[in-house]
């Protein structure tokens, strides 16, 4: 029988995570994880490393063309990542 003030445990894991702020860290994580499904494996070939700081991801690149290209695109970037994690974690891309 099913209590009528059940949660699921997706909710419940949601609120603890959020009380001891620790959401930001795991949606900070799916975006870094999410980088390739997003921009293709092409890009993650040439991307040496991805850290956030502040809301801002840090984008280390082997090419300086490949970083100019995605300099210039980078509010789509944002949009994307944002959207294909489900919450607004990306504030400011940094290509280095």
């Amino acid at each position: 029988m099913r209590r009528k003030n059940t949660e699921s445990l997706r909710d419940v894991l949601a609120q603890v995570l959020k009380q001891n702020k620790m959401d930001m860290k795991l949606y900070e994580t799916r975006v870094i994880q999410s980088w390739p499904v997003v921009l293709g494996e092409n890009i993650r070939q040439y991307t040496t490393d991805l850290y956030f700081s502040n809301k801002k991801l840090y984008v280390k690149l082997s090419s300086s063309v490949l970083r100019q290209e995605l300099f210039l695109a980078r509010e789509e970037i944002i949009k994307s990542l944002n959207r294909h994690v489900g919450a607004d974690v990306v504030t400011e891309i940094v290509f280095q």
